[in-house]
């Protein structure tokens, strides 16, 4: 199995490639939908953060207030990573729930779209590593445009992340999103080749096909031991 990270920043347009990833064929497990879960009323996620943080959070039907919850966090580095450190064993286990079930499902390549794949170490179980890279300015005026936030509530969620430089000298492959869509989905169908490029020999005994070819030939082996152990005390 093939387990790719992609990975960028706010604004980034790394969705826009996940989607271009899903609208081919390969299963996306998005870790924002696996934290959302996990912070859905009455989880153990929810139970925790809202003990947490009180219920100042919560909307009238008992679920997290999202953007509230946001304000508080990307504004406080110590707030943010003590709720990282809150959801993070729900949304592990959420993650490698989903690519097991994909696994099962015999999928030879499964995309990992992980906004902290850096920080969450989640990077050294995915190869390659995807990186959807714009510079600071370009990634900030689409951020206010798109969630006509104050330009300082922006910045501060920018710069609650990793810069993506940083990321960018960190991965396998860069997509530049800087340009026009078209840019984009010209280098998408490059990316595309290489991540269905036929599997190695490690990724293929890690697929499902792998280790059922691996179960087949012990038995067979198993089977052929017995067969001979069988004529030897019979002779």
């Amino acid at each position: 199995m093939r387990i790719v990270g992609l990975t960028g920043g706010i604004a980034s347009g790394k969705s826009t490639v996940s989607n271009h990833f899903k609208s081919h064929g390969i299963p996306v497990v998005d870790a924002d939908v696996v934290a959302r879960n996990a912070l859905k009323k009455g989880t153990g996620g929810w139970k925790k953060v809202v003990a947490a943080f009180g219920d100042e959070i919560l909307l009238d039907n008992g679920e997290v207030n999202r953007p509230r919850l946001g304000q508080i966090v990307f504004s406080d580095p110590d707030k943010r990573q003590f709720l990282n450190r809150l959801l993070a064993p729900y949304i592990s286990y959420g993650i490698f729930w989903e690519v097991f079930k994909l696994w099962m499902k015999g999928y030879k390549v499964i995309v990992l779209d992980v906004p902290l794949l850096f920080e969450a170490k989640m990077d050294k179980f995915t190869k390659p590593i995807i990186v959807v890279w714009v510079d600071p300015e370009t990634q900030i005026q689409r951020l206010l445009a798109r969630d006509r936030s104050s330009e300082e509530d922006g910045r501060n969620r920018v710069n609650a992340q990793m810069p993506l430089d940083v990321k960018k000298s960190k991965a396998d492959i860069v997509i530049d999103n800087t340009g026009s869509l078209a840019d984009l989905d010209q280098q998408f169908q490059k990316v595309l080749v290489q991540v269905t490029s036929p599997l190695t020999w490690n990724e293929f005994w890690l697929s499902r096909q792998g280790v059922l070819t691996i179960l087949a030939s012990i038995t067979s082996g198993v089977v052929l031991c017995v067969k001979a152990f069988s004529k030897n005390c019979c002779s």
